[in-house]
């Protein structure tokens, strides 16, 4: 059977406490330097969306890998499973939001809607009772989807029934449609909210390949830091690499597709409630930013992704990936900060603390997680290869 080495195992379970560690000064000193001030929720609300896209993305890219069935996702599959385990922590690490409503949205503000038409004609939508609704109903359909894909799995492990393989693929097709209706509505309630007179019909889609690509990034360079230990070494080959970076190609492309698609719709349009959006995003200030993410987030990636070489050598390709994977976070702020009418990029050091704190938190429990389950799959039809050496002893 193809269990975890011993060395495996205690790899990452040395990695718990010092993320444990990392985030709960994180979170302290996020709290003693902020406590209860706009850029407190602000920062907070900002390193949430970070590290939620990953678990979410995580979500999906397994429940695509159920229903394709490919061969790529043998070496990810249980960081996959993993990331999403961490739902019910990001459950609760949501509360604070709910908190800090009126400091972080115009609309929660009801100064703020008595003085703008525009507010007041957005209220049945945008009100605290219906956002705290709605948040509750996309975490448990992502906490549902969760549950059911990993019981299925440790299932499928446990008993090797094959009909299981078909059952995870029919439940994922359902669970997609709802996983992008959520998550497209999540990123208008949490992120395009915080400037309620402009909107994009596109900003939920590109939030969906934000996620999916950064969950990938994060995956594969996870395999990268267990590749020395069994049984991931004896998974991996070229061939499988060689998907797991055409399928990042394809989303940095996507990514980089509805970003200049938005940006060309938006300024052929030129309407006054829409362009200041990127008026402030590409010019002055904020300008190094656009340019930083359009070189490393879209050309340096494309170009090294094109290459063969690159895709098919794991320790290259982890390289490119934990790039994206901080790049995203760019890409965060570059998308978020400038609501707050800030006239040029302001690290704070909460911003900081929030990040770390988070972070700290979600990495501790996604190594907590990992280490359960066995690194591969067993018994799954789609891989007989995989207990090929299994049978032969």
């Amino acid at each position: 059977m193809m269990t975890n080495s011993s060395d495996t195992t205690r790899v990452i379970g040395s990695r718990q406490m010092p993320f444990l560690i990392v985030g709960v000064i994180g979170m302290v000193a996020w709290l003693g330097l902020g406590h209860g001030s706009v850029q407190f929720y602000r920062s907070y609300l900002f390193a949430f969306e970070f590290w939620i896209s990953i678990p979410l993305g995580c979500l999906a890219i397994l429940m695509l890998h159920h229903l394709t069935g490919g061969w790529w996702g043998l070496p990810i599959r249980r960081i996959l499973e993993a990331s999403s385990r961490t739902f019910p922590l990001m459950t609760v690490l949501f509360v604070p939001i709910i908190f800090g409503l009126p400091k972080i949205y115009a609309w929660a503000q009801p100064d703020a809607v008595a003085a703008d038409e525009i507010l007041q004609m957005k209220q049945w939508y945008l009100n605290q009772h219906f956002f705290i609704i709605r948040a509750v109903v996309y975490f448990a359909i992502w906490n549902f989807f969760t549950y059911l894909m990993n019981s299925m799995s440790r299932e499928q492990d446990r008993t090797g029934d094959p009909s299981l393989a078909r059952r995870m693929s029919a439940w994922a097709g359902p669970g997609v449609i709802l996983w992008a209706l959520c998550v497209t509505c999540a990123a208008v309630d949490w992120v395009m909210s915080l400037e309620p007179h402009w909107f994009s019909t596109i900003y939920g889609f590109l939030f969906i390949v934000i996620e999916c690509l950064v969950a990938l990034a994060f995956s594969i360079f996870i395999v990268r830091t267990l590749s020395e230990y069994e049984p991931v070494k004896s998974s991996i080959d070229p061939a499988k690499l060689l998907d797991l970076g055409n399928l990042m190609l394809a989303f940095v492309l996507l990514w980089t597709y509805l970003s200049f698609d938005q940006l060309l719709i938006i300024w052929a349009g030129n309407l006054k409630n829409e362009i200041p959006w990127y008026q402030q995003r590409v010019f002055g200030p904020w300008a190094p930013i656009a340019v930083l993410l359009l070189i490393l987030h879209f050309f340096v990636p494309f170009f090294l992704l094109l290459q063969r070489g690159v895709k098919r050598r794991l320790k290259v390709l982890s390289t490119v990936t934990i790039s994206l994977v901080c790049l995203t976070l760019v890409d965060i702020y570059w998308v978020m900060e400038p609501a707050y009418d800030t006239t040029s990029p302001q690290f704070h050091v909460l911003d900081v603390c929030a990040v770390a704190g988070i972070g700290g938190l979600w990495l501790w429990a996604f190594f907590g997680q990992l280490k359960k389950l066995p690194l591969l799959p067993l018994h799954d039809t789609r891989f007989p290869a995989v207990l090929e050496p299994e049978h032969g002893d």
